[in-house]
């Protein structure tokens, strides 16, 4: 279990104010969980999300994984950037294998679990290939294979299909859901779109303008379609598909007119 416990974040701005950022956040991420966050730009899903990869401190309150505190970045959660972080003069199999590396795995054993991983995400022909010679959507899934190297307890996502075009993005949708349901990680997404939370989702989370709370919380079982069909049309065809969208943009819409009040 991956649990958030009254979470509360103050920090200095940039211009030396105190910006409180997150407020008594509590969450819990189960075995094989799927959550997504949505909510405004700058309403903290972020912040959650680095505290969670142990990026940054909490002010109050505790995080744990599977009941051991986190108080740092470690190789049980592994992170997916919305711009993938590549390092260009590498191979995509040595950049998969990087966290290897530094584990102290060998060569051999480093190209095995590279070659496993570039397969489980389409990449099996492009080991030898250099970031530049792939294609944006094609990084990001050597990204998602290097976050999953070290075999983490969860994978932490903030907007990782966010900077591509709609084709790509339902593709790497597609990947994901296969990726989650065939390795059964936990896996806790941001993303400011709300199709993107009902397909991938078992449970989103709406959170409020600064400081960020979690206004709502909702069950989903659309990904379960997913993984099973192996493609989002039925999922997006269905009746309530388009009535949940409908009451998340409406709890954010209001949950906005309450921040701007304030």
């Amino acid at each position: 279990m991956l649990k958030v416990d009254r979470v509360s974040i103050h920090f200095a701005g940039r211009d030396g104010r105190a910006v409180h950022a997150l407020d008594r956040v509590s969450l819990d991420i189960p075995d094989r969980g799927f959550v997504v966050a949505l909510g405004a730009s700058g309403c903290g899903k972020s912040t959650l999300l680095n505290a969670i990869a142990g990026f940054l401190p909490v002010s109050s309150g505790t995080i744990t994984l599977n009941e051991r505190p986190i108080a740092g970045p470690g190789a049980d959660r592994g992170v997916v950037f919305q711009k993938d972080t590549l390092l260009p003069w590498k191979s995509v199999a040595d950049n998969v294998a990087l966290g290897l590396k530094f584990a102290g795995l060998g060569r051999a054993e480093r190209r095995e679990r590279a070659d496993e991983l570039l397969g489980l995400v389409g990449l099996q022909d492009f080991g030898k290939a250099y970031p530049y010679e792939l294609s944006g959507g094609m990084r990001q899934r050597a990204g998602i294979a290097r976050a999953l190297a070290t075999d983490p307890e969860i994978l932490l996502m903030d907007e990782p299909f966010g900077a591509l075009d709609s084709m790509t993005r339902e593709t790497m949708q597609e990947l994901l859901v296969s990726v989650w349901h065939r390795t059964g990680k936990r896996i806790f997404l941001i993303t400011h779109s709300i199709d993107e939370a009902l397909l991938l989702g078992r449970e989103v989370v709406v959170m409020s303008p600064r400081p960020g709370r979690i206004v709502a919380r909702i069950p989903l079982r659309f990904v379960e379609e997913f993984a099973a069909e192996g493609t989002a049309h039925t999922a997006k065809a269905r009746p309530e598909f388009a009535a949940l969208g409908e009451e998340l943009r409406a709890i954010i819409h209001r949950s906005d007119l309450q921040g701007l009040a304030a």
